[in-house]
């Protein structure tokens, strides 16, 4: 006998209702944390609040506000590595074509949702389980670099190299920040030049 949650309503399994559900305390997630008003306190009852959600249904996703907003961090991480690696692989065979498609994707990426940057890079965000989750990205960017530094160059991997990888994403981190917050006021065109001409000076030590 099915469980009255499980039941069709609508023309909806129980299962793809629920996936609906995270979809939106995800989204709502993203909104708090990544909001531009410098009040990111997550709570499950804001996030329910946000999300237009009686508090019951966040329990059946997530065991707690930590797990959220790991789950609303790596949700990020995952397009903007995911759509940087297609743009790095769609890109011109040149050198400086690869690096130019991977910057200004991550730029358009934080230009086009700030949440995202804010996210990923705002001092604001003191939680623990954000500080950790943005070591780990750090670690995920720089091994991307490595595997594109590597299979483009066909130079064997290395502590210099592995080095020079986590340089470049941390530069760039700050960089980003930097930007968004207004403190460097190029426009974005010139940011993705700027920041494709400095990375391309720092792959001459990687070889």
């Amino acid at each position: 006998m099915a469980i009255a949650s499980d039941r069709v309503y609508g023309g909806q399994e129980g299962d793809q209702r629920r996936s609906e559900r995270r979809g939106q305390l995800i989204e709502a997630g993203l909104d708090l944390l990544g909001s531009a008003d410098g009040d990111h306190a997550l709570t499950v009852r804001g996030v329910c609040k946000q999300a237009g959600l009686a508090t019951r249904y966040f329990y059946e996703s997530f065991p707690d506000r930590d797990a959220l907003t790991v789950a609303v961090y790596d949700h990020v991480v995952e397009r903007i590595a995911t759509s940087t690696l297609d743009a790095v692989t769609n890109a011109g065979p040149g050198e400086r074509e690869i690096v130019r498609a991977g910057v200004r994707n991550i730029v358009r990426e934080v230009a086009e949702d700030p949440r995202h940057g804010r996210l990923m890079f705002s001092v604001a965000q003191s939680s623990a389980v954000l500080a950790q989750r943005r070591l780990d990205s750090s670690r995920l960017f720089a091994g991307l670099v490595t595997k594109q530094t590597v299979g483009y160059y066909e130079v064997a991997e290395s502590p210099r190299l592995d080095l020079a990888a986590h340089f470049m994403v941390g530069g760039l981190a700050q960089t980003l920040t930097a930007w968004l917050n207004g403190t460097v006021t190029l426009p974005e065109e010139e940011l993705v030049d700027t920041c494709t001409e400095l990375l391309l000076s720092m792959a001459i030590h990687t070889r």
